[in-house]
């Protein structure tokens, strides 16, 4: 599903050159829970954004369902994320002026799925996410672990493939970020494929592997047996 070889990202000013990834090699395969971990710095972020085609690397080759998209435009990378990729944020991401609804349904319109569809996909998942009641409601007038909700149920509202997370749970207490990741495991037995960039080991324990970073090279991969579910 993704493969990279020797993926290079640097970053470059008139005074510095900073290489955030140095000669990354990662196979994905469908149905896969990875979990990226490392220290602050450590080409994380960057790497997620690579994966994700929100960005190009600077060398190496990038494939992506059997498509080498190291040198797409951003139109390209935009036609393969909005079909195939959803995205969580750490800070939620949801646009203030939309209510909950809408912001579940956005990624539809974008899709051009029919106005009936979007309607059912969007209640369903409101009603699975137990966010039904507040449908109407800013996210501003939610908490915390509301807004996550609301974001998980905005990024698998087109069915994608993969599923990145970064930091899913990092600006939430340890019950509404307990009740995320169970959520995405689930997402995760039930075909999805996710990527999750985290700090914290044990919910980089709810997948299936652990890659770690440290100066933007991969610097060890373990498997884990068992989701912690």
């Amino acid at each position: 599903m993704i493969r990279t070889n020797k993926l290079k990202k640097v970053y470059r000013t008139e005074e510095i050159e900073t290489t955030a990834l140095n000669e990354v090699d990662l196979h994905i395969q469908p149905g896969e829970f990875v979990s990226i971990m490392g220290p602050s710095g450590c080409g994380k972020s960057t790497l997620l954004n690579i994966l994700g085609l929100i960005d190009n690397p600077s060398g190496g080759e990038y494939f992506f369902l059997d498509e080498e998209v190291s040198k797409y435009s951003e139109r390209q990378r935009s036609n393969l994320r909005k079909h195939n990729i959803g995205f969580i944020f750490q800070s939620f991401n949801l646009i203030d002026e939309l209510s909950v609804y809408e912001n579940v349904e956005l990624p539809m319109l974008y899709t051009k799925v029919p106005a009936g569809e979007r309607k059912k996909r969007t209640e369903e998942l409101l009603e699975k996410m137990n966010m039904m009641h507040r449908k109407n409601h800013f996210p501003q007038q939610l908490s915390g672990g509301q807004q996550q909700r609301v974001a998980v149920a905005r990024a698998i509202v087109n069915n994608p493939k993969i599923i990145l997370a970064d930091e899913p749970t990092g600006n939430l207490d340890s019950s509404n970020g307990d009740d995320v990741m169970k959520t995405l495991a689930q997402l995760n037995q039930e075909g999805t494929t996710i990527i999750m960039v985290t700090h914290s080991a044990y919910c980089s324990e709810f997948g299936n592997r652990v890659v770690r970073l440290l100066d933007g090279q991969i610097v060890s991969e373990n498997t884990i047996a068992k989701y912690r579910i």
